[in-house]
């Protein structure tokens, strides 16, 4: 089996002009970027914070308390870039530490409790231009957690892919190597990996016959 270095690419996203400009003065809106492990989501959501920082903009980046997998506090992404963020248990802590804050970073979204949908609603209600970033579907290829209804009332969605590192064509799936566990099991490359359609099929197949592919 020939193994291929995991790349993040995005595919097909067209952004609106605003998204390129971040005004002091705006309504609030909410922004999802969505995709499989190892797609590049943090990396975005970290690529939109700077540009709001460097706007001179206050930010502020949440994540739940439980993501430990690069650092307890930082938000980092899978090509190392950082940035600090407040760790908290339920979403409806951040609505403490916003005052001031113009843009609002939430990583990790899937591990969010139930709350985090009128949470980020009342942000962007009150003007806050709110970035959100998760998976969009579990290993088993079902929607997670709480982004679906996060993806529904966002004004812009985004969905970034990985390269399937079993054949090299665009990766949409997190293929976990072993059916044991529940549905959240933190993990890097040695738990998971991007695939393809067609991969995620046949290695979901050896799964459940038996075999490790």
């Amino acid at each position: 089996m020939v193994r291929i270095k995991p790349i993040n690419i995005t595919f097909g996203i067209h952004y609106q002009h605003r998204m390129f400009i971040e005004p002091k003065n705006s309504k609030g809106w909410i922004e999802v970027v969505c995709g499989s492990m190892f797609s590049g989501k943090t990396e975005e959501l970290i690529r939109r914070v700077k540009r709001a920082k460097i706007a001179n903009l206050n930010v502020r980046i949440f994540k739940p308390k439980m993501e430990t997998r690069y650092d307890k506090v930082k938000v980092v992404s899978h090509d190392d870039n950082y940035l600090d963020s407040f760790p908290v248990d339920h979403a409806e802590e951040m609505l403490q530490w916003v005052d001031g804050i113009d843009v609002i970073g939430v990583d990790e979204a899937q591990f969010f409790d139930q709350g985090l949908p009128a949470v980020v609603d009342k942000l962007a209600n009150r003007g806050k231009r709110v970035i959100i970033a998760g998976l969009d579907m579990d290993y088993l290829a079902q929607p997670f957690g709480v982004m679906p209804h996060l993806m529904a009332m966002a004004e812009y969605v985004t969905k970034v892919h990985a390269i399937c590192m079993q054949c090299g064509d665009v990766a949409q799936y997190s293929y976990r190597f072993t059916k044991s566990g529940g549905q959240v099991q933190l993990g890097e490359r040695d738990q998971y990996e991007p695939r393809c359609r067609s991969c995620f099929t046949k290695g979901m197949a050896s799964q459940q016959a038996g075999k490790r592919r």
